[in-house]
């Protein structure tokens, strides 16, 4: 048995330990904000923060989960960093087909969270590990540029 504070709210888990924090997500709490993209750490779909930290939920195990605070898409519009990216988002039309969102709105609050007013090499490193087919990358640097803390 896992308890796992997610959004806020503790939630006891009957699941095996080493299930990636995606599938508790999405198949066990219906959180589906989080998505699905490669499986392998490699696209950012499936970030989450960690302690206030970008983590890949795809390769983290509910155990390493246990003892700390995991914000996701559907939570992080409660925090004024994350209310303030996806507000920017919104204003530069960032969103195409939208797939890979909430990674990049979870990355960005993340970088914004530490760094609050980053230059182009620290968005283009906080960034490099989301993935965006519809390639909104200059929207997405514009947005970030754009949120003021």
């Amino acid at each position: 048995m896992q308890t796992v504070n997610i959004n806020g709210e503790n939630h006891q888990l009957d699941v095996p330990d080493q299930m990636p924090l995606l599938w508790v997500l999405r198949d066990v709490l219906g959180l589906t904000g989080t998505k699905y993209g490669c499986g392998i750490a490699q696209c950012g779909a499936c970030t989450v923060h960690l302690d206030g930290t970008a983590v890949r939920s795809c390769v983290l195990p509910v155990s390493a989960a246990a003892g700390h605070a995991i914000t996701t898409i559907e939570g992080v519009g409660e925090t004024p960093v994350g209310r303030s990216v996806q507000q920017a988002w919104l204003a530069h039309e960032v969103v195409q087909c939208g797939y890979c969102q909430s990674g990049q709105i979870m990355a960005a609050s993340a970088l914004l969270h530490h760094t609050p007013k980053p230059d182009d090499q620290a968005i283009d490193s906080a960034m490099s590990g989301n993935l965006c087919r519809c390639a909104t990358y200059t929207r997405v640097r514009a947005a970030i540029k754009a949120v003021n803390l």
